[in-house]
């Protein structure tokens, strides 16, 4: 046992940890707190519950980004021409669709005198594709070669915070695991001194739900996400307290390391102390690789007009994405950027104004999103990177107040491009005006499997004992959008 003069007697095991933690923050007390016993599961033997593990099956993608447009976006007026919406115009959903029933909104049931709203933008091909893109995302529309979309994903609930646990978690009410703690457990990280899981908040504010929305659940809390700021401090409170210099602070922990050597000896197979001191370990380490990852100061000037940050309506959301590649080079596993925080307009929820809303909205994220797209292929990166582009739910064809449009859950255009998927292609559809799922229809939990097959995860065999149960990301599984993957 190490007896360092400045630990008088007086201090206790306690004290020990909480002298420790100071100037760590949050992130001391929530990462790598899981069993290492977690990863027999995987068949390795890894030193901490962040170690890399192999896949399960052959994947090309080896990361995820997954850019979360908070709101809902309308499928109809970005990714999902509706010629029928031109058609029928100003008339009912009756007369398009005599079949579909009385019309449920956010707001309530419709009486069927609403008018079915085209879109007030235009869409046009591109690529050697010849996908349509709307007027929103004309630097998107440049990868779309890159892109798959698809036009035929629902959800169960048209209210914000159960959509965006059941996108986020796959369950409507909160608790569940997240999808960036389900691919961390699955997979560990390959860099020991970043957390696994990052999440980019909207400086607006964050979602409905909050913290849940990146949460690990009943796993362990190594796994949830951990919130990077996109200005300042990257991560409040990680530098060290005034006056604590880097000896004392590797002082402390050695310390710490000896006495929970002794304590384990008589405790054979309890981890979870051992793994509570890792997170320590953790923080001192990324105090000096936070920093540096995202550092964007270091880019050249032509990346930093790549991703918008010269203009800005871009610049945000721009620096969210450059830091997102920056990390991506580094190792880590899941990174989720969200563009709309808070409520109503300062979100995409288009109730009052579809124009004003979306223009605001895709003009501050086309740019950036495409130079994220441009940059991590002309790197090599868009092999092992799997970017996914979402919202909690799509929008509906009829009109809100004559210019606005409510939720709908029943239908949203989903697109995913990179790592493990075929580009170039539109798969599945909504029905003529864009209400309802069409052809190959595909619930959230599809997309799950999907984006879980890509970094090679199966999602029937990634299991979490929990209450008696082997628990899943997709409940009870999901069907793999076979066409999108290449």
């Amino acid at each position: 046992m190490n007896d360092k003069p400045h630990f008088g007697p007086a201090y206790s095991r306690r004290d020990f940890l909480l002298r420790a933690g100071t100037g760590f923050g949050g992130l001391a007390l929530t990462a790598m707190m899981a069993d290492e016993a977690l990863a027999t599961n995987f068949g390795t033997a890894p030193t901490g519950p962040m170690a890399p593990k192999p896949p399960m099956i052959p994947a090309k993608a080896k990361s995820v980004i997954f850019l979360f447009m908070y709101g809902g976006p309308s499928q109809v007026d970005t990714f999902d021409p509706k010629p029928g919406l031109v058609k029928y115009d100003g008339k009912t959903m009756k007369a398009a669709l005599p079949n579909a029933g009385e019309v449920k909104t956010f707001g309530g049931a419709q009486s069927g005198s609403v008018p079915l709203m085209k879109s007030p933008f235009a869409f046009r091909k591109y690529g050697k594709s010849g996908i349509e893109v709307s007027d929103l995302f004309p630097h998107v529309g440049q990868c779309v070669d890159d892109i798959c979309f698809v036009r035929s994903i629902y959800g169960d609930s048209n209210n914000h915070a159960p959509a965006l646990f059941e996108m986020n978690t796959g369950a409507i009410l909160q608790g569940a695991p997240s999808m960036g703690s389900w691919v961390t457990y699955g997979l560990g990280s390959e860099n020991q001194n970043l957390p696994g899981f990052v999440v980019m908040l909207d400086s607006r504010g964050g979602p409905i739900g909050g913290a849940p929305n990146w949460a690990s659940g009943y796993m362990p809390a190594t796994y949830q996400g951990t919130v990077f700021r996109t200005a300042g401090t990257a991560i409040l409170d990680l530098k060290p307290g005034k006056g604590v210099s880097d000896a004392s602070q590797r002082s402390d922990l050695d310390f710490l390391g000896n006495l929970n050597k002794e304590h384990m000896k008589s405790r054979p197979g309890d981890t979870d102390l051992e793994a509570r001191i890792s997170a320590y370990e953790l923080a001192y380490r990324m105090q000096m690789a936070a920093p540096e990852a995202v550092d964007v100061s270091k880019e050249t000037e032509e990346v930093k007009a790549l991703y918008g940050l010269d203009k800005p309506e871009t610049a945000e959301f721009g620096r969210k994405c450059l830091m997102a590649r920056r990390l991506v080079e580094r190792g880590v596993r899941f990174i989720q950027l969200y563009s709309g925080g808070g409520h109503g307009d300062d979100t995409w929820d288009a109730h009052g104004d579809i124009v004003g809303n979306h223009k605001k909205h895709a003009g501050s994220t086309d740019k950036p999103i495409a130079g994220l797209l441009m940059d991590l292929k002309r790197r090599g990166l868009l092999d092992s990177t799997l970017v996914v582009w979402a919202g909690e739910f799509g929008r509906m064809p009829i009109s809100q107040g004559g210019s606005g449009r409510d939720h709908n859950p029943g239908v949203q255009t989903v697109w995913m491009a990179g790592g493990g998927v075929r580009g170039g292609q539109a798969i599945g559809s909504s029905d003529e005006v864009g209400y309802k799922t069409g052809e190959d229809p595909y619930h959230i939990r599809d997309l799950h499997a999907t984006i879980l097959r890509c970094v090679g995860l199966d999602d029937i065999r990634l299991t979490y004992l929990f209450n008696g149960r082997f628990q899943r990301l997709t409940v009870n599984g999901g069907n793999l959008i076979k066409k999108a993957l290449a």
